[in-house]
């Protein structure tokens, strides 16, 4: 039965009998237990566990309202249990709080890694010589995304490692193993509710290493696709650099027989400019002049920006062995001064 109830502060510590401090909203992750109660802090989940009743504080979110009316009460009931046979009602509530959040988490995760690996693939294209800004702001909230995901499993991860190393917490967590004596009976033939409460919460703990490691690649297909991106715009940086240069010494290399046209141009007078022919003579000295000129120096940028030939290395002779080659090792015995065998070693 799930409903609704509104309750003074005072009411509710002296109803549950705890102190203020224990149900003080704070935005930590925690799981501890006090006066036979179970304390749940999952940042905006505060929940109290008690042997007959699930108090969920400040239910007022959206997603909390979905899950409280439409999966906690099957949950409950006693689906998802990592056992077939019915475990006391903790048991239930403390999977049922977990299974929320590392859904919540995993719900993250699904969002960002469609996002983050479309905005990749647009920007670690080969063939674009500029890289979008609005795909790298894209890229940067994403990151932020998953760096907080990250943070979040590890503190979920974390709490989960405090109680499992700690077996006398994991004993305190049985609730109804200290107030049933029905359950404790249960207990002492067979059925160890803190070894089951270890199970469930193991559990857990490999979905969240799981989960984590799923984030830790995402961050380092991040990385490898930055590393990518930079290496491309290195490399149309460098095309770019050396048409540049390229055309740069072209200009030089007209402008230095250029000369040649701008002498003749001067208002002198001398004997050359009556002959008809002089005019495509110069011109074109001028144009093979420069044609060498660039072609030289295209030749000495190629020289000095090209990576050199590899040294040669010499082929290493290698001892082959035959396949059908067999070694055999031959004692023979004589009855010599001093008694020794002598040994001989036959390859063929």
């Amino acid at each position: 039965n799930i409903f609704m109830i509104e309750k003074k502060k005072t009411e509710l510590y002296q109803e549950l009998g705890l102190q203020a401090r224990d149900l003080r909203f704070q935005h930590v992750m925690s799981i501890a237990t006090r006066n036979n109660r179970i304390i749940m802090r999952m940042e905006f989940l505060k929940a109290v566990i008690t042997p007959e009743f699930l108090l969920i504080l400040d239910y007022r979110n959206l997603s909390l309202e979905h899950w409280l009316l439409n999966e906690l009460a099957s949950q409950l009931a006693g689906e998802g249990q990592l056992v077939t046979y019915s475990l006391p009602f903790e048991f239930r509530a403390i999977e049922a709080i977990l299974q929320y959040w590392i859904s919540k988490l995993q719900g993250r995760l699904n969002t960002l890694q469609p996002q983050i690996l479309e905005t990749l693939e647009a920007l670690v294209d080969p063939k674009l010589l500029s890289v979008d800004r609005s795909k790298l702001h894209i890229l940067l909230q994403n990151g932020k995304s998953l760096s907080e995901l990250e943070t979040d499993v590890k503190v979920f991860k974390e709490t989960i490692l405090e109680i499992l190393d700690e077996e006398e917490v994991i004993e305190e967590l049985c609730l109804s193993k200290w107030t049933d004596p029905q359950v404790f009976e249960e207990s002492t033939s067979g059925i160890d509710h803190a070894e089951e409460m270890e199970l469930l919460l193991e559990n857990y703990y490999r979905q969240a290493e799981d989960l984590l490691n799923e984030a830790r690649e995402l961050r380092v297909l991040i990385d490898d696709s930055e590393s990518i991106i930079f290496i491309n715009l290195d490399s149309h940086r460098n095309v770019m650099m050396r048409l540049n240069l390229q055309l740069t010494m072209g200009t030089f290399s007209v402008s230095l027989f250029g000369l040649i046209g701008v002498a003749f141009g001067m208002n002198l007078e001398s004997s050359l400019e009556e002959d008809p022919r002089i005019f495509w003579l110069v011109t074109g000295i001028m144009f093979l002049g420069s044609g060498l000129i660039w072609r030289r120096l295209l030749s000495f940028l190629g020289r000095h920006l090209e990576p050199p030939l590899p040294p040669h290395v010499p082929a290493v002779l290698k001892k082959s062995q035959p396949a059908a080659g067999r070694v055999e090792i031959k004692t023979s015995l004589k009855g010599e001064t001093f008694g020794l065998s002598r040994s001989t070693l036959t390859n063929q």
